[in-house]
């Protein structure tokens, strides 16, 4: 779990696709410079590179919808507070207490064991988590959908932010939503909500998948 994004996703999908096409059209420009005959695509050809852009801009639409949804999403259903600033309740009242190092592009988390995994953030269904938010570089945002919380870091400040992990085991999405440069749309993150066996605390209270 040292690097939990791995290389897929819809952006990476997304840069690949626009990526392909790219280079197809420099050769395609590079061998209409360079043919003596002049070439014409088919109509077929035309259609068919049509067909492509237009599927693009729908999964695109589609996964942006995806995001937004996720944004939007009643997440006080249970009336019960999901997330919320730091108000000074003492690190005792919080299950876990977790250290996220904003840099460009990516962000990575110090536990309470003092062991650092990147990209990835690993906690049991329904902890009280405390982020204490730093940033080495450049100002970042750190942003969890699914627990409706937003910080803005600068390299001079901390934030601390509280969230309470979703029940339901599964990955979800933590994200910078301040541009911070060429990288700043693949600067992401997973919170990983673990469950069934094996996730259990062990008796000394210490998380026994801590070295994620």
């Amino acid at each position: 779990m040292e690097n939990a994004l791995g290389i897929s996703g819809p952006q990476a999908i997304q840069m690949a696709i626009t990526a392909s096409f790219t280079v197809l059209g420099l050769v395609m420009l590079l061998a209409a410079m360079l043919s003596k005959k002049r070439w014409k695509p088919s109509y077929t050809f035309e259609f068919a590179f049509i067909g492509v852009m237009i599927g693009l801009v729908i999964y695109a639409d589609w996964s942006s919808t995806g995001t937004y949804t996720a944004y939007q999403a009643n997440l006080n259903s249970e009336e019960r507070k999901v997330s919320g600033n730091y108000v000074g309740e003492g690190e005792s009242a919080f299950d876990r207490v977790i250290t996220a190092i904003a840099f460009q592009w990516g962000f990575a988390f110090v536990d309470e064991q003092d062991q650092v995994s990147r990209n990835a953030v690993i906690v049991q269904p329904g902890q009280k988590v405390l982020f204490k938010i730093v940033s080495n570089d450049v100002i970042h945002g750190f942003n969890i959908p699914v627990a409706s919380i937003t910080a803005e870091i600068d390299p001079d400040n901390r934030r601390e932010v509280w969230i309470r992990a979703p029940d339901e085991p599964g990955k979800y999405l933590i994200q910078c939503v301040n541009y911070c440069g060429v990288g700043h749309a693949q600067m992401k993150a997973w919170l990983v909500v673990e469950g069934g066996e094996g996730t259990s605390q062990t008796d000394n209270g210490e998380n026994s998948n801590g070295n994620a």
